[in-house]
């Protein structure tokens, strides 16, 4: 049986947890009659966010803690008028206000969410308090109180691709807005989709949150979906039901990315056959000219290891058995 190492993109679907969705790319593998290899994935999507979920097999899971690391792009939709408790379009509301922007003042607030922010997670996460998942507390009914924690919002803008998440075939603004204006004509906004290019560890939904806060209103996500994890974008991604086809006609080998496209801004370090043989007996190279920094270490563009040069020696981070 072929065994396979490298990186499956998923555009995944909504309702579909990420574990699931690691799930899923086994069973199309051992359907398809490939070698059990091992799996992971890198970031977590809630079941009710769609977009990109890089799938690590192989030799490639030993990439997916920098995936984890990696920016993220998203586009997501914020309902005003109403907030629940998770945040999203799950949950129960929790509280009500009449209040709904207008464009200008929701422009007005976005800078003060981007740059390096402080946020509270929602408490229907996946982060542990005292060793429990603080969304399993907060479904038994406990009061979850988590730590704010240090991000970055690299940018943060209404949206040019309204309309994506969900299946939507219409933009978002050109939805029905509440009729009433203000003084110079703009009309008050019962939703707006925003694009945001976030750090690692950042939720959506406490940004929305605190947007919608901070515009003297309340607001929930109804969409959420990711168009870019680190290098990969929706245009690397496939559907599940693409997934399965590919595997039952034994072709997954031609929808399956290099484990080297999650390294796109890692330099390359040619080796010679000594110089790769050292480095798989996890030995030190001395003397190499190269710069200071990470660099993929490839024989015959075959990867080796991920190595750390610096003052010409050359240490593995991460040996690949290719």
């Amino acid at each position: 049986m072929t065994s396979l190492n490298g990186w499956i993109i998923l555009d995944k679907p909504h309702g579909l947890g990420s574990t699931q969705a690691v799930g899923a790319v086994k069973r199309a593998l051992r359907e398809g009659g490939y070698a059990k290899v091992k799996i992971g994935h890198g970031g977590t999507l809630d079941p009710l966010a769609t977009g990109v979920l890089p799938i690590a097999l192989g030799e490639a899971t030993k990439l997916a803690g920098r995936m984890l690391d990696s920016d993220k792009i998203y586009e997501f939709t914020i309902q005003f008028g109403t907030e629940t408790d998770t945040l999203d379009l799950e949950g129960v509301v929790v509280a009500e206000s009449d209040v709904l922007p207008m464009l200008g003042q929701v422009e007005a607030v976005l800078p003060r969410f981007t740059g390096p922010i402080a946020q509270i997670p929602p408490a229907y996460s996946a982060l542990k308090v005292d060793g429990q998942r603080a969304y399993d507390l907060a479904r038994a009914g406990e009061e979850v109180v988590l730590k704010s924690r240090d991000v970055v919002v690299h940018s943060l803008k209404p949206s040019p691709l309204q309309g994506r998440g969900l299946g939507e075939e219409e933009p978002a603004s050109a939805r029905p807005l509440s009729p009433a204006l203000s003084p110079e004509g703009e009309r008050e906004l019962n939703e707006i989709t925003l694009t945001a290019h976030v750090s690692k560890g950042t939720y959506i939904r406490s940004l929305a949150r605190d947007i919608a806060h901070a515009l003297g209103t309340v607001g929930h996500v109804t969409m959420l979906r990711r168009i870019k994890a680190g290098p990969f974008t929706l245009d690397n991604a496939i559907s599940l039901d693409f997934l399965f086809e590919q595997s039952k006609a034994r072709a997954l080998e031609d929808i399956i990315l290099p484990l080297r496209t999650a390294l796109v801004d890692i330099p390359a370090l040619a080796l010679t056959p000594e110089q790769a043989g050292a480095l798989k007996q996890g030995r030190v190279l001395t003397g190499i000219a190269a710069p200071d920094g990470l660099a993929l270490a490839t024989l015959d563009e075959i990867p080796v290891a991920l190595v750390e040069c610096s003052d010409g020696t050359v240490t593995v981070e991460r040996g690949f058995n290719l």
